[in-house]
């Protein structure tokens, strides 16, 4: 998508180099954090991994979702 307010590359830079506000001619709507991911590899046992399944299910999350935000409660918690 195209921003509302256009403008020509030459000035944005001047705009944006003399610290104005240049926010208005962005499509932010469309932007994507991209965080770095290390892949990992963790054994569970089936009847475990069926109860997070279960879980994930419930609430309608898939299952990695799930787990990074059940590790990411517990670190939180750690560092109270």
């Amino acid at each position: 998508m195209k921003s509302e307010r256009m403008v020509k590359a030459k000035k944005f830079d001047a705009q944006f180099d003399q610290g104005k506000d240049v926010s208005g001619y962005l499509d932010l709507r469309s932007i994507k954090i991209h965080h770095p991911v290390q892949r990992i590899n963790v054994d569970i046992p089936k009847d475990l991994l069926q109860k997070v399944d279960e879980e994930a299910a419930r609430i309608g999350v898939p299952r990695t979702s799930l787990l990074k935000l059940w590790i990411a409660e517990r670190l939180e918690h750690l560092a109270v």
